[in-house]
């Protein structure tokens, strides 16, 4: 992946709804493990490669060369810090996302593309670590919080502000960021229905989801084709 693919990232998460004005991706450094990229403070949809900065586990900028960085790089460099495994990070605000970090009711995997939610998808409310709170990431102890929230999962909930999805790749970031988003959707709808929801279970999302991950990249092509100039 490169400093391309990250920018088409973002344009590719807005252009599916996922972001609005704001929200942000990142990838770990494909070179350096120990750093990450991710865009300066600019709307997705405005993200080219040159507006990607490179930042070290503390969030610290290695060249800034006068641009602004995200305020909430922290919760990227605190996910990267405690899990190896994770590749990239999405966070956005969606508001079909939102309601299910205000409730008991958990989110679901309702259909096979949003099976990485069958495991589970915690809630992160920052009242808990740091009571009343201006609801953003901003320092690395909030960003260690987000972290340790999300454990072993692909996404986590941020009660009142949105969520966080990460993936082995890039590509499976997005896959699971645009999947939440859309899996959301299909759950209100199907609660409005009433009755019990046939989601899929931890099992089958296992499954299900290995089959997604082998194949991302026909979603991701075709989503790239629609943002590359």
């Amino acid at each position: 992946m490169s400093l391309d693919d990250l920018a088409s990232a973002s344009r590719i998460l807005a252009d599916q709804g996922v972001f609005d004005a704001a929200g942000h991706v990142s990838m770990r450094h494909p070179g350096r493990a120990e750093r990450f990229l991710m865009s300066r403070s600019l709307a997705p949809a405005l993200v080219t490669a040159d507006d990607i900065m490179e930042f070290t586990l503390d969030c610290e900028a290695c060249d800034a060369r006068g641009r602004t960085a995200f305020i909430e790089r922290y919760l990227h460099g605190g996910i990267y810090r405690s899990r190896p495994d994770v590749m990239a990070v999405a966070h956005g605000h969606s508001p079909s996302v939102i309601p299910f970090g205000l409730v008991p009711t958990p989110m679901r995997a309702t259909y096979h593309n949003a099976a990485f939610l069958a495991a589970g998808v915690p809630v992160f409310d920052i009242r808990t670590r740091f009571g009343t709170t201006d609801i953003v990431i901003n320092s690395a102890e909030r960003g260690a919080g987000v972290a340790e929230a999300l454990g072993d999962k692909s996404v986590v909930l941020l009660r009142a502000h949105g969520f966080v999805a990460v993936g082995p790749s890039l590509q499976a970031a997005v896959f699971r960021a645009v999947f939440t988003e859309i899996s959301a959707r299909v759950q209100l709808q199907a609660a409005a229905l009433g009755g019990p929801i046939a989601a899929l279970d931890a099992e089958e999302g296992r499954k299900a989801d290995a089959i997604n991950l082998a194949t991302v990249g026909r979603s991701w092509e075709l989503w790239k084709k629609r943002v590359t100039p």
